[in-house]
């Protein structure tokens, strides 16, 4: 039993800047700007009854100062239970706590567990990543920490790796959620990498990261006074579907190891690529890793699973200080015991997995993104696709007439008043005006209407919805009845399609070769 001092240690005020909440009011923006440029301060707190702050691992020169004492009460707060819990006493199984079969499947998952997740699932988890991944060598479970879904994984990373104030680069458009998981939770700023659908210079595809351009978005951040600690990687990515060849991978490895840069690479659509072509590779495909050190990767079950609702997602490192800081914050966002039995279940599946669920998935992906596809064709509408994820990134910049994001903002309030529901860019940091994504995944008994158009008289929303039929099928709704989120979409747009010319000649057509 120990106490904390009585010294004050409230988290300081930080600067979540203009990269992060762009949203917040002038006023408070302006206070906290002025906040950034204080020095943050390093000393850690003493700790009275439990030893002084040199027992706070220096040397785990990864982690931030919060990180570090994260660690700490991993390290030492919690030592005694986790031997206590290897070698429980059992009154009936293990009254001299030395049988090697004491454990009891059902009564085990109601206790506290290993903050890394139960070593039957990690293993599991370590067996699953392995063998869908193509390490080159098996991974291994200690590497492993389970946690309840990708958000928390960000928010943990985001607090055990960076000091408030400092800052991740990611390349934009990215899934604006990680704003919220990153900013708000730990007050640590992204430093965006805006990248242009226009394809110039050395580029070969619209929104195409390059080393240039991080070692650009860096310098920028530095002259603004942000110190940079990381960089965020989405592979496949969300909202482009793009996919990054292990050449352009160990290209982004190299870059962030000579800066000394941690990578957290989330690869939470890896098993929802549903073209061959596209040639998808892990980052832990890799032979050998830049700094393996400063790698971190991501995967969950709510995409490639459809188990949003579940909450899981787990973190592989070869850094033991970061795998151990982020299982201490598991005491507010493990799992209970039961969801991880469950997860043990699905992952061990692999017959089911191989057989049953992905190639089934990947071929109602496949369909719907080809009717999808075949729509945006017939109305004229550039999008770009690269066989990945659930979604296409579409180029709606010339039903914009003056090209701003209020007009942006106004195109997608009508399709939400037409009940279709699409994400606008700016809600991803696209900095181009008319960029929408379109989900095309959606279960087949809400896809398949029938030989009768059935429209509620107060229709929910609706997500952009499509055939689930394979390609070829002459599906019998299509030719008479649009399918509702197309045909409301194509009502949206007749509307607006006159009101503005269309932009040169659009570089963001679908590619003719999906393969990098």
């Amino acid at each position: 039993m120990f106490t904390l001092p009585q010294k004050d240690f409230s988290a300081p005020t930080t600067c979540l800047g203009p990269t992060c909440l762009q949203d917040l009011g002038s006023s408070h923006g302006d206070d906290l700007e002025g906040e950034c440029s204080r020095k943050l301060d390093q000393k850690l707190p003493e700790l009275p009854g439990v030893g002084d702050s040199a027992m706070l691992s220096p040397d785990t020169s990864y982690l931030s100062s919060r990180g570090r004492m994260i660690k700490w009460f991993w390290d030492s707060a919690e030592e005694g239970y986790r031997t206590y819990h290897m070698d429980e006493y059992d009154e009936n199984k293990n009254p001299s706590l030395s049988q090697s079969d004491m454990q009891r499947v059902e009564p085990s998952l109601l206790q506290y567990a290993d903050w890394r997740g139960h070593l039957f699932l990690r293993e599991e988890v370590a067996k699953f990543l392995s063998f869908y991944c193509k390490s080159p060598a098996p991974l291994r479970p200690e590497n492993v920490v389970v946690l309840n879904g990708g958000a928390s994984l960000f928010s943990a990373l985001a607090t055990v790796l960076c000091e408030a104030g400092e800052a991740f680069l990611i390349p934009t458009p990215y899934y604006g959620a990680i704003t919220q998981h990153v900013c708000l939770y730990g007050n640590v700023r992204l430093a965006c990498v805006y990248l242009d659908s226009e394809v110039t210079g050395l580029d070969t595809r619209p929104f195409q990261l390059t080393v240039e351009k991080l070692e650009m978005a860096l310098r920028e951040a530095h002259s603004e006074g942000v110190k940079v600690k990381g960089l965020i990687l989405i592979n496949p990515q969300n909202p482009l579907g793009d996919i990054y060849s292990p050449e352009e991978l160990q290209e982004y490895l190299v870059f962030a190891k000579r800066h000394k840069l941690h990578v957290i690479v989330d690869e939470v659509y890896m098993l929802s690529v549903f073209e061959e072509s596209a040639g998808y590779r892990s980052v832990l495909s890799l032979e050998r890793l830049p700094d393996p050190q400063r790698t971190h990767v991501m995967w969950a079950t709510s995409k490639d699973f459809g188990m949003s609702g579940l909450r899981f997602g787990t973190l592989y490192t070869e850094n033991q200080d970061v795998a151990t800081a982020v299982a201490s914050l598991c005491r507010y966002h493990g799992l209970s015991g039961l969801v991880q039995y469950q997860m043990a279940q699905l992952l061990r599946d692999r017959d089911w997995i191989n057989q049953v669920y992905l190639p089934e998935n990947h071929a109602r992906l496949k369909a719907a993104h080809t009717y999808v596809s075949e729509e945006l064709r017939a109305l004229g509408i550039p999008f770009l696709s690269r066989g990945a994820g659930f979604f296409i990134w579409v180029d709606l910049r010339k039903y914009l007439p003056k090209g701003t994001f209020e007009e942006e903002m106004l195109l997608w309030r009508r399709f939400l008043d037409n009940r279709v529901l699409l994400s606008f860019g700016k809600a991803f940091e696209c900095k181009e005006p008319g960029w929408f994504r379109f989900v095309f995944s959606d279960q087949a008994h809400r896809l398949c209407l029938g030989e009768q158009p059935a429209f509620p008289a107060q229709p929910s929303l609706w997500l952009l919805l499509v055939c689930p039929h394979p390609p070829g099928h002459q599906c019998q709704l299509a030719p008479h009845f649009p399918f509702p989120g197309m045909q409301r979409v194509r009502q949206v747009l007749a509307g607006k399609s006159q009101v503005a010319e269309d932009p040169p000649s659009s570089q963001s057509q679908e590619p003719s070769d999906q393969r990098r």
